[in-house]
C-alpha cells in the first residue's frame, strides 16, 4: 500500500568536508546492487549530479520568489512535497522500501549475509552502502557519468549510518570475533528530480525497518569447535531498532535564504547547501556543505536550527507512516516497485 505524507517542515568561506565523530572510509565491495556501476574514484563534492537549465529571467524569478517565501510550486521554504512510501517492494531482501519524493524515486534493498566481525570491532556487525545511478534517472549518468555521484553517496551514508549512535551495531553480532551479520544496503536511482540525499536517507530508513534477521544459535561441541544455527521459522526473526536512525536534511541557499526538498530548478539557482542528519530527537550527528559557494557563519547556524525543526517533523511522519503499514500486517496489498 503506497502511503502518502507531506511534511512541514564577509562570508567565511568553507569547502567540501564532512564533520562526524568516529567517522571511516567504506571499503567497498565487488559486484552486488541492483545493477552495474556504483564504482570508481572517490569524488566528494565532485560527483555528476542532475541538473536543468535555466534562462536568466527564470532564476530571478526563482530567487525572488524565495526571498518572499513563496516558492515556485507554492510550498514554503521549510515544506517539504509530497512523498510516497511503500515498504517490503523486493521480495529477494531481508527489508526493502521504495520512496518518490517529488519526481525523485528511490529504491533501497538490504540483504543481510554472515560474515567475520571487523578487527577494530570485533563485537558488532556493520553496513554496507551501494549506489547505483540508473542512466534511466538522468542522460548524464550515462556511462560512467554516476560512478562518481554513487561512490559520493555511498560515502556519505557510511559516516551516518554505519555507527553506534545510529543503529546497535552489538545485536548483529553473533559470536565475537568470528560471526556477524553484514547488512548489504543497495540504493537504486530511479529518478533524479532533486533532493536526492533527502530521499535517498528516508527510503534507507524505511528499509531498516522492513528488514527482519534470521534468529541463530551458536552451538558448541565437546571438541570446541563451533557451529551456526538458523531458525526455520520465517516469523522467528529480529528486527532493528531504528529510532536513534537519523535522516538527511538538505538546506540549499537561495539568495539570502535558505529552502528544504530543492527541486532541480532550485538547485540550478542555489550556489551552496548544507547537508544536516537529525535524529527523531532533533539531535545533529552529521553536518556537510557541498557546493562550490560559501556560507557565512550566520547562515550556517540558522540552517542548522532548521534543519533540528523540520528533522523532527520529517521523523515523525515518518514514523507514522511506517507504523501503519507495519499494523496492516498480510492484508496489506502490495503496489511493487514496477507498478
Amino acid at each position: 500500500m503506497t502511503r502518502r505524507g507531506a511534511a512541514p517542515g564577509g562570508p567565511a568561506r568553507t569547502d567540501d568536508a564532512t564533520v562526524v565523530q568516529g567517522a571511516r572510509r567504506p571499503e567497498r565491495r565487488r559486484g552486488g546492487g541492483f545493477g552495474g556501476g556504483g564504482g570508481g574514484r572517490s569524488a566528494a563534492g565532485r560527483g555528476i549530479m542532475a541538473s536543468v537549465a535555466l534562462s536568466e529571467a527564470e532564476k530571478v524569478y526563482i530567487v525572488h520568489g524565495v526571498q518572499e517565501d513563496l516558492r515556485v510550486d507554492g510550498r514554503g521554504c521549510e515544506d517539504y512535497r509530497c512523498a510516497e512510501v511503500e515498504t517490503d517492494v523486493v521480495s529477494n531482501t531481508s527489508g526493502s522500501a521504495r520512496v518518490k519524493l517529488g519526481h525523485t524515486d528511490i529504491l533501497v534493498g538490504v540483504k543481510a549475509e554472515m560474515g567475520t566481525p571487523k578487527l577494530e570491532r570485533p563485537d558488532e556487525g556493520y553496513l554496507e552502502f551501494f549506489v547505483d545511478c540508473s542512466a534511466n534517472a538522468t542522460p548524464e549518468f550515462e556511462g560512467r557519468g554516476g560512478d562518481d555521484l554513487g561512490t559520493e553517496i555511498a560515502n556519505t551514508l557510511y559516516r551516518i549510518f554505519n555507527n553506534k549512535g545510529s543503529i546497535d551495531l552489538t545485536s548483529l553480532c553473533i559470536s565475537p570475533r568470528e560471526h556477524c551479520w553484514i547488512l548489504y544496503v543497495d540504493v537504486l536511482l530511479l529518478e533524479c528530480g532533486g533532493n536526492l540525499f533527502d530521499a535517498i536517507s528516508i527510503a534507507v530508513k524505511a528499509a531498516l525497518f522492513n528488514t527482519s534477521i534470521p534468529k541463530v544459535r551458536v552451538l558448541e561441541d565437546e571438541e570446541g569447535s563451533k557451529d551456526i544455527e538458523l531458525s526455520d521459522d520465517p516469523y522467528d526473526c529480529i528486527r532493528l531498532n531504528i529510532e536513534n536512525v537519523p535522516c538527511i536534511i538538505t538546506l540549499s541557499k537561495i539568495g539570502y535564504r535558505h529552502v528544504v526538498d530543492a527541486t532541480l530548478q532550485e538547485e540550478a539557482c542555489s550556489l551552496a547547501s548544507l547537508l544536516v542528519s537529525v535524529t527523531s530527537k532533533g539531535v545533529l550527528t552529521c553536518m556537510r556543505k557541498v557546493g562550490k559557494g560559501s556560507l557565512d557563519p550566520e547562515s550556517i547556524f540558522e540552517m542548522m536550527e532548521t534543519g533540528k525543526r523540520v528533522g523532527k517533523v520529517l521523523h515523525a511522519s515518518l514514523q507514522t507512516i511506517l507504523q501503519k503499514e507495519e499494523n496492516l500486517g498480510s492484508k496489506r496489498p502490495k503496489v511493487g516497485f514496477l507498478g
